[in-house]
């Protein structure tokens, strides 16, 4: 039988667990509700539980047959830090946290993969599920991976997913390659001499100082990055005095970059730390600018691409299942994991309009229920085709 339709027997349960993971949406390494339950669901099936693996994460292991194979099927648990405006009756009940991301339907994904490959069995190797902690910035995958996940749980591939809002229900989108850029978050602190509004004669003036650092950093990328590359710098914040008649000692600036090779982060980085500084100095001002990376970016390899896409369209059709999709500037932590492994992040439809189509990270988000069948099916289904059971 198609994975997704033996999944959708249970899928009024399934969509029971996302509505409560979303009424109670834990951020970053504080996933402990969330890990329990998992962990506890998985152990009713008979699979394997190990915990407390980068924090809050946990492995489950399922074996079967001889196969000396391992394929990796990873989640994210974690919620965001921001409020949230619908008012449905599974809303967050945790002030100032939200499933906005849409982790409480990947979370729930896996878990529906995991029941099915634990009922049918159809596989030789072993499947370890990965439900990972703190993947909104925080570093949950590097967490997990610098406590031995592949030490402990090898893996000869990794897959991992994410919701499409825009997407229609039934269908993926995939290409080989880069998938998702790499970020990173930066931070420009500014010091000049504060003074009165009426004399800036007397002063250095770090917020037009500031407001130059912003207008040159625009150059980065028109000027700096080679036209066949692709890059984002944006200053995001703008911190400056309080009061309306001083000119303050220092401003602070925020942002991030995004870029889809690791050589070109590199080369943004170099010139945005050359403009402050240099402007700075120009201005008989200071500057220091601190550049963290947040994650590399996603690379699918080609064999895996290949089988994850050959596996949705089986289930799906091939018309459903879009094999060139276009790369996004959005970044995802397991970008490390596929750094550590070969294997594939593919995309899953939430839908259309008000039934799924609602940005993700936006206050009135919600996963699409409707898309779980056809999330935790791809899943399963590529632990199918990559470690089939042999015939009896």
């Amino acid at each position: 039988m198609n994975p997704i339709q033996h999944i959708r027997r249970y899928q009024d349960q399934l969509t029971e667990w996302r509505r409560d993971f979303h009424a109670h949406p834990e951020t970053g390494f504080e996933e402990q509700r969330t890990s329990a339950l998992v962990a506890e669901r998985l152990a009713a099936w008979g699979i394997e539980v190990h915990r407390g693996i980068g924090g809050t994460g946990l492995v489950g292991v399922l074996r079967n047959g001889n196969g000396d194979r391992a394929v990796g099927l990873r989640a994210d648990m974690d919620a965001l830090d921001m409020p949230e405006e619908n008012e449905f009756a599974h809303r967050s009940r945790n002030p100032g946290k939200m499933h906005g991301c849409g982790h409480d339907g990947h979370t729930t994904m896996l878990l529906g993969a995991a029941r099915y490959l634990a009922e049918t069995k159809n596989f030789d190797g072993t499947v370890h599920f990965i439900f990972q902690p703190a993947e909104e910035g925080q570093g949950g995958a590097r967490a997990m991976i610098a406590e031995g996940l592949f030490e402990r749980f090898p893996c000869n591939s990794v897959y991992g997913l994410h919701n499409r809002p825009g997407m229609e229900i039934g269908h993926y989108g995939i290409r080989a390659g880069a998938m998702m850029a790499g970020a990173a978050f930066f931070d420009i602190h500014v010091h000049g001499k504060g003074g009165h509004g009426a004399r800036p004669e007397s002063t250095i003036d770090p917020v037009i100082c500031g407001a130059q650092i912003v207008s040159a950093l625009q150059s980065v990328v028109a000027r700096n990055v080679p036209p066949a590359d692709t890059a984002v710098v944006s200053v995001t914040g703008f911190t400056a005095g309080q009061a309306y008649n001083v000119i303050p000692e220092r401003v602070a600036l925020r942002g991030t970059v995004r870029t889809y090779r690791t050589e070109v982060m590199r080369l943004v980085e170099a010139r945005m730390r050359a403009l402050a500084l240099s402007i700075a100095t120009g201005f008989g001002a200071t500057a220091e600018l601190a550049f963290r990376e947040i994650t590399v970016p996603v690379l699918n390899s080609e064999a895996e691409t290949t089988l994850i896409a050959d596996a949705a369209a089986a289930m799906v059709g091939e018309a459903h299942v879009d094999r060139q999709r276009p790369p996004v500037m959005g970044s995802e932590d397991f970008s490390y994991m596929l750094a550590e492994r070969p294997g594939a992040y593919i995309l899953v439809g939430n839908g259309l309009g008000e039934a799924g189509g609602c940005e993700v990270h936006n206050p009135r988000y919600d996963f699409n229920d409707a898309a779980i069948p056809y999330g935790a099916g791809i899943l399963a289904a590529v632990v199918e085709r990559e470690m089939p059971r042999l015939k009896d």
